[in-house]
C-alpha cells in the first residue's frame, strides 16, 4: 500500500481556516498560527453572545414595560403580579409590543390587573 501524504488536504483545512479569519486585525488574518487561535476565541465569544443577546432583549421589555406602567401609576412588580393572580398569561415580549403600538389595549390590561390586586 502506497504511503499517503496529506498534503492537499492540509492545504484545505489551512484555507478554511484562513478564509475565516479574512478581515481580522494584524498578523491573526495573515499568520495561521495565530489565525488557529483567533477563529477559536471568536467562535467561544460567538456562543457566548447568542446567550447574551436573549437576556438582553428580556431586560429591554422590562424597562419599556416599567416606564409604561410609571406613566399609568402602577409598579412593575405589581402590574406583573396583577396579570398572575388575573389569569392573564402574556409573556413580557408581547407585553412591550401592546404598551409600544396599542396604548388602549395596555390601559385595558392595567386595569385587570389593578383589579385582581
Amino acid at each position: 500500500m502506497p504511503r499517503v501524504r496529506k498534503g492537499a488536504a492540509t492545504r484545505k483545512a489551512r484555507k478554511r481556516i484562513m478564509k475565516d479569519v479574512r478581515g481580522y486585525r494584524g498578523a491573526t488574518s495573515r499568520n495561521y498560527r495565530l489565525a488557529k487561535e483567533a477563529r477559536v476565541n471568536a467562535l467561544v465569544n460567538a456562543h457566548i453572545g447568542r446567550r447574551q443577546k436573549k437576556r438582553q432583549y428580556r431586560g429591554l421589555w422590562i424597562i419599556r414595560l416599567s416606564a409604561a406602567c410609571t406613566q399609568r401609576e402602577i409598579r412593575y412588580s405589581a402590574f406583573i403580579n396583577g396579570l398572575k393572580k388575573a389569569g392573564i398569561t402574556i409573556n413580557r415580549k408581547m407585553l412591550s409590543e401592546i404598551a409600544i403600538f396599542d396604548a388602549a389595549g395596555f390601559d385595558a390590561l392595567v386595569e385587570k390587573a389593578k383589579a385582581a390586586l
